[in-house]
């Protein structure tokens, strides 16, 4: 009897993992680990949200079976906020899908619109699910850039000039996990125009969409003319509200592509839990000061980390957007690796972090940093760093 399962053999050792287990055993052991690896928000969510959800919850008819695509209620308040904080109008019957969190409705968006052997463009480096859902569905993956500039139009030109069969589905992150970067609309504009062009459904992933700094709002695709024509988006209130774990997010656009996930999860789920959908709708409908809130505290880390571990000697690029910096490893270490570079950093200087190579090839040389400590243990894993560089000879000021 075969052991080595089809999908299992498509997918490689969960690199993100290797650092976690690690970390794990750490703590266990009583080490004191300072976790800038994952991106898991450690604000509470709003109070008004969390009462919701007890209220909801002590009714008595509140625990059955949900809906699949979502409550009426809930596609309604996403809809809003297209409207309100975009201009974007969609309709919630037609165009708006709950999913339990981006991840879930990637992945099965993968399995709806995918067939054995569809060619899909795809970031390198780029969060594992951009990727790997689609890997998983039986697709190949075309790499191309993150960085938004010409060489992101001449790999498209490329891709579709020379892959066969051609590229059916392109795959967009902004601002990107992990690399931080952020597009305006004129990107998103010219980006519509060559997939209209070459018969390509356009997947958004735009999870980190009130995580911007400098008063420069981050915007949707789903503003470019036309675009719903041919593009679907995710969102998400993990970050925006700090409610990671309750797995709520949606998928807004182009109404072929939403019907298509939708019939899919409707074989796969229930929905979520219908009091975290109402607590979802108090979070959309709700006062909005919490966001605010959020991304000044976000702000706040990001300038704590680049000019705190700048002293420690690691320059940090200044991320413009997300809870991420994406981080060049030392110029003296690079020889390490990320995965090896994430390992020491572990061990030695007690933080974590995510090694670059686990969100793609392109991913070799940096790791991540997620803004999830408050400023002290921030500025607490700068003087490890320090003192991790010194042991290793690189010069610190």
């Amino acid at each position: 009897m075969e052991d080595q399962f089809y999908r299992m053999k498509r997918l490689p050792p969960y690199v993100i993992a290797e650092v976690n287990a690690m970390r794990a055993a750490a703590r266990m052991a009583g080490e004191d680990v300072i976790d800038l690896g994952m991106g898991n928000p450690d604000l509470p969510p709003p109070e008004h949200v969390i009462e919701k959800l007890v209220e909801v919850a002590r009714k008595p008819d509140a625990h059955g079976y949900s809906q699949s695509r979502g409550i009426p209620g809930l596609r309604r308040a996403q809809a809003d906020y297209y409207a309100r904080r975009f201009g974007v109008d969609v309709d919630p019957e037609r165009e708006v899908v709950v999913t339990l969190g981006s991840k879930e409705g990637l992945a099965s968006l993968a399995t709806a619109i995918t067939e054995p052997g569809d060619v899909v463009l795809a970031p390198n480096p780029s969060y594992p699910i951009h990727t790997f859902g689609f890997i998983i569905a039986g697709a190949a993956i075309r790499s191309v850039p993150t960085t938004p500039d010409e060489a992101y139009f001449e790999s498209l030109e490329r891709a579709m000039a020379y892959t066969v069969p051609r590229p059916k589905v392109l795959v967009m992150n902004y601002p990107s996990n992990p690399t931080a970067e952020t597009v305006d609309l004129a990107f998103y504009e010219r980006v519509v125009a060559f997939a209209k062009d070459h018969g390509l459904w356009i997947i958004s992933d735009l999870a980190y969409s009130e995580l911007y700094y400098n008063g420069k709002p981050t915007v949707s695709i789903l503003q470019a003319k036309g675009a719903k024509d041919i593009a679907i988006e995710f969102t998400s209130l993990s970050k925006t509200y700090s409610m990671a774990g309750w797995r709520i997010g949606f998928a807004v656009g182009n109404p072929t592509l939403v019907a298509a996930m939708t019939r899919v999860k409707s074989y796969l789920d229930y929905g979520a839990f219908t009091p975290i959908q109402a607590a979802a709708c108090a979070a959309l409908n709700g006062p909005q000061d919490v966001v605010e809130q959020n991304r000044k505290r976000y702000h706040a880390r990001r300038d704590v980390l680049v000019e705190s571990f700048g002293r420690a000697g690691w320059d940090i690029p200044v991320p413009q957007a997300s809870m991420f910096a994406w981080a060049p490893i030392p110029p003296s270490l690079a020889h390490l690796g990320s995965l090896e570079f994430s390992k020491q950093l572990l061990t030695q200087a007690k933080v974590a972090v995510a090694a670059g190579v686990g969100y793609g090839e392109n991913g070799e040389g940096f790791v991540r940093i997620a803004m999830v400590e408050n400023e002290h243990r921030i500025r607490q894993a700068a003087r490890g760093v320090k003192k991790y560089l010194q042991s290793m000879g690189v010069n610190t000021p």
